[in-house]
This record gives C-alpha cells, structure tokens and sequence, in this order.
C-alpha cells in the first residue's frame, strides 16, 4: 500500500500535507495541477471527502462552492494575464466522472493552442499530455503558483463578505 498524498488528495489537504495547495477558501482548497500542459490550469477540493459529485453536498455547502469556484477561476484569470503568455479565456468543468469526490477543474486556454484544441474542451487533448514528464509540475511553475496564490488571496479580500 502506497502512502502518497496523491492517494487521498482531500485528506491529505486537510493534514497540510498535499504540496499542490495554492490556498483554502471557505468550501475547500485551491490545488495547482498535476500536469501543466496549459499552464495555470488548478483545481478545487472540497474540504468534504465524503461526497462524490457535487449534487451531494447540502445546498449551501454546493452554493458556496461554486462561488469558490469563481474566485480560484478569477485568480487564475489574473495570473495568467500577469505572467502568461497568449491567455485568452478561462474554461471551467465539474466533471466527477474519474476522480469519486467534488472537485472543480479551472482551465486557463492560450492564443498559441492549435486553432482545432482552442475551440474544444480540453479533454479532447491527447490523453499522454495528463502523464508527459515535460508537462509534470515542477520548479519551473514556481513564479505562475506564486501568483495564482496571490491573485487568490486578492480576490477573497476583495469579494469577502
């Protein structure tokens, strides 16, 4: 049996051991991506492991993350503005069909995408780029982590309650 955090990416989260965590918010916690093969592209985790589709989770419990949502979705939007190059737009999906618990992917897309994968959703990518090395997250994210961390915290203060 293997003890890696990618095993139990909520719990692990929730014991401050899961090395992706850009930050928390109120209904979960905002992970960059395993692979960058479009650079910016986050996650989040709801900070309930039970619940596997985001139907699951009481009403107010699904609102909030959805507004979660939107806040790690306009931080990636601002980061990539600030240090990407080519950002066009944000895609977002709340899919649940692989991974059995609530979690939202935030997708940043790029003018220099082949003209046919812009138009589609991202799952449409070959299915290599999920495991390619070249893509792996990595040192060389460090300065677009660091300001999706920030445009996160920015947005929180500026949409707080």
């Amino acid at each position: 049996m293997t003890n890696d955090w990618r095993d139990d990416r909520i719990g692990s989260a929730l014991r401050g051991e899961n090395p992706t965590v850009l930050g928390e918010t109120k209904a979960g916690f905002a992970v960059i991506g395993d692979t960058q093969f479009l650079p910016g592209y986050s996650v989040l985790l709801s900070r309930t492991p039970g619940p596997t589709a985001l139907a699951e989770l009481p009403r107010p419990e699904r609102v909030q993350f959805l507004a979660d949502t939107d806040l790690l979705a306009t931080a990636v939007e601002r980061a990539c503005r600030r240090v990407g190059e080519g950002f066009t737009r944000i895609n977002i999906d709340i899919l649940g069909n692989k991974d059995a618990f609530v979690h939202a992917h935030v997708w940043p897309r790029f003018d220099w995408e082949d003209e046919v994968r812009r138009r589609y959703p991202v799952w449409l990518y070959d299915g290599a780029n999920w495991s390619d090395p070249a893509h792996a997250l990595g040192p060389q994210h460090d300065e677009l982590r660091q300001a999706i961390t920030d445009e996160l915290a920015a947005a929180q203060a500026e949409f707080a309650d």
